[in-house]
């Protein structure tokens, strides 16, 4: 199962004071904008979501189709076949996509600890 890129997303009370934070551990700003909200940040081949106001928790985030540079890649597991693997192997979904349609689409799972696993296809 090829779950792409990896990154944390952190659920943050103030995006600016956490912008600032994380800069000083050497990450610079990837993507992302203040006035919507999040930031992606990335130091080397890390990358942090930091997200205002858009979910309570932190969470795992995986994006299939993606590199660390959010580049499109060429051979990938699209998030409806993750889905339906995962599906046959027995886990719990708590958010799914649509199977009828292409291109992005999102999946979320918990893991035996309650963990947020956002599996996010944006291509």
């Amino acid at each position: 199962m090829k779950l792409g890129a990896f990154s944390v997303s952190l659920a943050v009370k103030d995006l600016a004071a956490s912008k600032t934070f994380y800069e000083t551990l050497g990450f610079t700003k990837f993507g992302g904008d203040l006035e919507k909200n999040y930031l992606i940040m990335k130091n080397g081949d890390t990358l942090i979501g930091l997200f205002h106001g858009m979910f309570e928790e932190n969470l795992l985030t995986f994006n299939p189709g993606w590199d660390q540079n959010a580049q499109n890649l060429e051979n990938y597991d699209d998030v409806r076949k993750i889905q339906k693997e995962l599906k046959e192997k027995g886990v719990n979904l708590i958010g799914e996509t649509d199977e009828n349609k292409t291109g992005p689409g999102h999946i979320m799972v918990a893991d035996p600890d309650g963990n947020v696993i956002l599996i996010d296809q944006h291509i």
